[in-house]
């Protein structure tokens, strides 16, 4: 081959890639000779090789020659002459010219500073002694020159800050334009990865070679950058001195320099390993690192790997090159990847010795490397470790699955909670649950709640992050949600903080998407206020709070009204697997009924145009299914609320078509019999399961629906506006004038009245013509009409001392015990007593309502009180028998127990037992029936509105006479419990385990005890439905409308209105009773009935819907038994044998004639041991059993009533 001059040489260090021929080498140019093997350069060294010739003569290879790659086509040096030097000078001429050359501009401009300096001392001086005219012909070269300076200047910085502007990421072009150097630096790195394969030094052509051709490229791509960044930079010299510079000066000019000798040196290009350490900025300049930790994380990764990486290629190019001193002799054969292997156990202080340095110039660079490279090692990988192991598990984001919703559900997330969520929201009977179930919580579950996710994998995701944060909504996809529900912490210290909490996430999720759909739990009443007063809540559009609080005391109050009612409507929303039991126990029959539910569904076309009685009727009857409600739209646009719900609205309605029917069943599929009911087709059959989709032509559901103007065909309109009501006292109509009636009505009010009258007017019952002939001026419901309402009254009037209290016989009154302080949190009695002063319960018909507690927490609360008619305040303790014998607590109709102190108690098991030491302190106390008798027979001690045996108690009042209590334990009471297990304590005579769930319980399954945990129910009851929970809170809380809450969130308090038509006509609303089959029209059907014909009988004569029995609990046994506990049965099949002693609950209408009939259907609780029991009224029936006591006239009466106002 020809040599190749100063163009070119031999390329040394080992196998090149490549053809090439193997030439025979002389010993006297070994030191320039690159040697594979230390054997095999000492075989070059022999006495025949260096007698063959001293030309360089082509010869045939021998074994012991040095073997030399290279280029077929490049003229390289025959003599194998190294040329690593060209390139290593080639970056170092750069570095220190261009170094030399900015300390020279810096020399060279110090020095013209100064002597400028002094030159412009000079000139001053020449300017003061030449004077002004000769100044100004001297000072006009130099204005010019400074105008040149300024437009120079004025360039070169519009000039720089262009390339300032170029190189940040402060536009989309310089945003690009790093983004491309860093993906090209790396690119440069990945061919370097590639070259170090080969040689150190090889021959390469620049036009054949594809690799070098794109490493020129890169390359060219720096040089500009660099040239930008230098512009750019204020001071040079730092910029000079910069890792990113000194990486360009040692990697650009190399490249060149291959181009001009037609051969490649690996040299110092892994320096390119250290643009990694810009991996973080690139990450925040695309807007993908975001939070502090992700980008500490990624700047300790990007600096212990490019470190690593790039000690790795200098030990990579020393050891396969050798020592210079030891003309390269002792090097060794490494690659890359095995050099990255001896820097990590090296690093990491393992040193297995299979990799070790042998150059002088490797074991340097390990020495002093082990020193950084061991402490960044100790420092950097743990800290790396602790970043990731802090990572949310739980961090990504959802992905929607098509076909298939999702909802968000967030607030307090704890093993009960979602458990209990989760166990009724994806229950069996729920047949048509699709929706994904996905968790939003800013802690991570624990063990146990990460267990229950993994059992729910299917349905349920679980994503840490707080619903404050927009991000986190967008991770979990909000806009898309079906729904977002919000749990609260129902067993907090400070409700007020958890409902600002659920308040603000409310405010959030609506912020990021005002459409939707939230469901949220609330604990204070006080606090619905405020999400009422959020813009974009609309509860027309599914927006529904939850009120606990509300809830709580709705049901509690209903059962005042029949006891063992919260029992019933707890276990209707909740879902519950039927248990069967083959003994004959009153677990069966409980049971049996637990495993009813509410659901909805569409009516049928069949039963267009029958009456509301009628598809009652044929429903329960031949389709086994109990209807107690219909959901009707009205036809006036102008209607605040075009849909309403109407509860057994009675004859006078006619099914439309559409009509949302409400429905107790078992299961969801039974309910599908009143879709599919055709007349045509299963009017014959028997068997109500047979009862599927047939294929007679019918409307579809919804399409064209027609409303009438009114639904409500009365045949006797004058009920809803009539505001006066003629009481009949004989079976003669009164002979008492208008007037007469107005002044006998208006005389408890009469400014002439003596404050000891005033003060306790609540104890003073008016009679009929007192409550009914009212003029028509004066305020007695509320401005919606749905609530009794009276002007405010403080406090005083109404607190009676202990004496007072037991010269007042009450009697078929409600007694509240409230344990609470002034630094209790309130539970709102407001919804406790609203419930109670219903407007569809005539005045005579409330019930007195009497509070035991402290005075101090009484105060806070009266304030939501002041306007309700019949409450008195006896200051004391529950705990104290004084105080309960002085409000004739063995004559109440219900002792209701309430603490405000539960949630203040960290001891679970200690929460209640307050409520459990009272609860257990009446049922030990006894009582002298000889007193309770005297006491209903002292005339004079006794307000004519207790009177038992006075005209004014007749049946029609429901305040029949039932003997007195001897025993605490068969007073009605209902305990509010806060932790569930503790009502194994309620009762000491019961058998049921600690571990059982709370409505397999006796005092829960009677009616006796009652805890919010059963509420959760209706998070899911109201998401698969929102006139689920419109139905409940029509119940329990006596008619509380949309329009009556956007009033209390205005004033927070009832207004008062006169009575007008309108107001009056909300009077007509059905409400909760309980029938006794023990006398009365019903009495037939008692013994040995069947449940099926009560039902018919009293739907058709009477408009009352039975809905289920509260039966006593050893009623199965066949000897009698002295146990007056009782237990509830939901929905009981038509051939349900009656008993005597079953009270029986039923939906009864308004009765407008109720002061008006002699007589009446009574109800209420019973004692099982005697046939007199108390009772309500519920109907105006006919009956002669309560005549005999009435007075001969009226006057009689009016003059009892004066003898005990005088007394008071």
């Amino acid at each position: 081959m020809a040599n190749g001059g100063s163009g070119g040489g031999s390329g040394g260090g080992g196998g090149g890639g490549g053809g090439g021929s193997t030439l025979r080498m002389s010993s006297n140019i070994h030191a320039n000779l690159l040697s594979l093997d230390a054997s095999s350069s000492s075989s070059s060294s022999s006495s025949s090789s260096s007698s063959s010739s001293s030309s360089s003569s082509v010869h045939e290879p021998k074994m012991d020659a040095l073997i030399i790659p290279v280029t077929m086509e490049v003229p390289c040096d025959s003599r194998g002459q190294r040329m690593w030097w060209a390139f290593l000078a080639s970056s170092m001429v750069t570095f220190f010219g261009g170094l030399f050359i900015i300390l020279l501009w810096r020399t060279l401009k110090y020095l013209w500073t100064v002597c400028c300096h002094c030159g412009g001392k000079t000139k001053e001086a020449q300017k003061i002694n030449n004077g002004s005219s000769q100044a100004d012909g001297t000072l006009k070269p130099v204005d010019e020159k400074e105008e040149a300076v300024a437009a120079e200047v004025g360039w070169m910085t519009s000039v720089k800050d262009w390339a300032g502007v170029m190189i940040s990421a402060q536009t989309l072009t310089g945003r690009v334009l790093v983004v491309l150097v860093f993906a090209l630096s790396i690119g440069a790195l990945v061919i370097y990865f590639i070259d170090s394969s080969n040689p150190i030094e090889s021959c390469q052509n620049f036009y054949k070679d594809f690799t070098l051709q794109i490493d020129m490229a890169f390359n060219v791509f720096f040089l500009l950058y660099f040239g930008l960044r230098f512009i750019a930079a204020n001071d040079k010299l730092w910029f000079w001195l910069e890792v990113n510079s000194v990486v360009d000066f040692f990697t650009v000019p190399p490249v060149f320099v291959s181009v001009y000798l037609n051969r490649s040196w690996l040299g110092l290009r892994f320096l390119r390993a250290l643009r990694l350490i810009q991996f973080s900025e690139i990450l925040q300049f695309l807007n993908i690192l975001k939070t502090s930790n992700s980008i500490k994380l990624v700047n300790l990764l990007s600096i212990f790997i490019s470190t690593w990486l790039t000690a790795a290629g200098f030990i990579h190019l020393v050891e396969n090159s050798g020592d210079p001193w030891e003309n390269f002799q002792n090097n060794q054969a490494l690659t890359y990847w095995e050099c990255v292997y001896l820097l990590m156990v090296t690093m990491s202080t393992v040193g297995y010795g299979d990799v070790y340095a042998k150059t002088t110039l490797g074991r340097l660079f390990m020495v002093f490397f082990i020193l950084g490279g061991l402490a960044m090692f100790a420092s950097y990988v743990p800290e790396i470790i602790e970043l990731i192991g802090n990572r949310k598990k739980y961090g990504g984001s959802y992905s929607a699955v098509s076909g298939r919703k999702h909802i968000v559900v967030c607030g307090h997330i704890t093993l009960e909670s979602v458990s209990n969520f989760l166990k009724d929201f994806l229950h069996k009977d729920r047949d048509d649950v699709n929706v994904e179930i996905v968790f939003l919580h800013n802690i991570s579950p624990n063990l146990e709640l990460e267990a229950l996710f993994k059992r729910h994998f299917t349905q349920v995701e679980f994503y840490q992050g707080s619903v404050l944060n927009p991000h986190d909504l967008a991770r979990v996809k909000i806009e898309s949600a079906d729904a977002c529900l919000i749990l609260a912490n129902k067993y907090c210290a400070d409700p007020d903080a958890e409902d600002a909490s659920n308040i603000m996430r409310v405010i959030s999720i609506k912020n990021y998407h005002p459409k939707i759909r939230i469901i949220t739990q609330m604990l204070q009443y006080h606090n619905k206020a405020h999400l009422l007063n959020i813009p974009s809540w609309n509860w027309k559009e599914g927006d529904d709070a939850i009120c606990l609080a509300e809830l709580k005391l709705g049901f509690i109050a209903q059962s005042c009204l029949a006891q063992g009612l919260s029992t019933m409507l707890a276990n209707l929303f909740s879902m519950r697997s039927f248990i069967k039991i083959e003994e004959d126990t009153w677990q069966k029959y409980y049971l049996e009924g637990v495993s009813n539910e509410m659901y909805t569904e569409y009516l049928s076309s069949a039963f267009v145009g029958l009456s509301f009685p009628t598809v009652c009727e044929l429903c329960f009857v031949k389709l086994k299914l109990l209807m107690i409600a219909i959901e009707y739209k009205s036809a006036n646009r102008e209607s605040r609320s075009r849909k309403r719900i109407l509860i057994n609205p009675g004859n006078h309605l006619k099914i439309q078509e559409g009509t949302l029917g409400f429905f107790i069943a078992s299961d969801a599929k039974e309910v599908k019999r009143a879709f599919f009911y055709c007349k045509a087709c299963h009017d014959d059959i028997t068997d109500p399961k047979r009862i599927k989709k047939c294929g007679c032509k019918r409307l579809k559901v919804g399409a064209r629906s027609r409303y009438p103007k009114d639904p409500f065909e009365f045949k006797n309109t004058t009920h809803s506006s009539r505001l006066v009501t003629e009481p009949v006292e004989d079976e003669q109509p009164s002979t008492l004038s208008p007037k007469k009636k107005q002044r006998n009505g208006g005389m408890r009010n009469s400014p002439s009245s003596s404050p000891k009258l005033m003060r306790h007017d609540p104890l003073l019952i008016p009679g009929n013509d007192q409550i009914d002939n009212m003029d028509s001026n004066v305020k007695k419901y509320d401005s919606t009409g749905m609530f009794h309402w009276c002007a405010p009254k403080e406090i005083e009037k109404v607190i009676l001392t202990r004496s007072e209290a037991a010269m007042t016989v009450l009697s078929g009154h409600v007694v509240v015990c409230i344990f609470g302080d002034v630094s209790s949190a309130l539970i709102g009695l407001r919804n406790l007593v609203m419930p109670l002063r219903a407007s569809n319960f005539h005045y005579h018909e409330l019930k007195h309502i009497v509070f035991v507690g402290s005075i101090e927490y009484l105060k806070r609360e009266w304030e939501t009180l002041h306007n309700f008619p019949k409450v008195s305040i006896l200051p004391g303790t529950p705990l104290s028998r004084a105080d309960l014998r002085a409000v004739n607590i063995n004559l109440c109709d219900m002792c209701v127990i309430l603490s405000a102190n539960q949630n203040n108690i960290d001891d679970t098991s200690l929460q209640d037992k307050e409520c459990i030491l009272a609860s257990l302190n009446i049922k030990s106390m006894q009582f002298d029936d000889s007193i309770g008798v005297l006491q209903a027979n002292s005339q004079g001690f006794t307000p004519p509105g207790m009177d038992r045996s006075s005209p004014d108690n007749s049946p029609v009042h429901g305040m029949l006479r039932q003997p007195s209590i001897t025993t605490g334990v068969n007073i009605p009471i209902i305990t509010e419990l806060v932790n569930d297990t503790n009502v194994q304590f309620l009762d000491q005579d019961d058998d049921d385990d600690p571990d059982t769930e709370l409505y397999l319980t006796q005092p829960f399954a009677c009616g006796t005890a009652f805890a919010v945990s059963v509420l959760d129910s209706l998070m899911s009851a109201t998401y698969f439905n929102d006139n689920i929970l419109t139905l409940i809170r029509t119940l329990v809380t006596g008619g509380a409308t949309p329009e009556l809450e956007a009033l209390i969130a205005e004033e927070n308090a009832l207004r008062g209105g006169y009575s007008t038509p309108q107001t009056l006509a909300n009077r007509d609303r059905c409400r909760v009773a309980q029938l006794a089959l023990l006398d009365g029209p019903f009495a037939d059907l008692g013994d040995g009935g069947c449940y099926g014909d009560l039902f018919c009988k009293a739907l058709k004569t009477y408009n009352m819907l039975c809905f289920g029995i509260y039966r006593l609990r050893d009623a199965h046994l066949s000897t009698p038994s002295q146990c007056t506990k009782r237990y509830v049965i939901t929905n009981p099949p038509y051939e349900f044998e009656l008993v005597p002693t079953d009270l029986i609950f039923c939906l009864m209408q308004f009765d407008h004639n109720a002061g008006q009939s002699r007589a009446s259907l009574s109800h209420s609780s019973h004692s099982s041991q005697s046939s007199s029991k108390k009772s309500s009224s519920v109907h105006s029936i006919p009956s002669t059993a309560n005549r005999q006591n009435r007075p001969k006239s009226r006057e009689s009466r009016d003059k009892q009533k004066y003898v005990q106002e005088e007394r008071l």
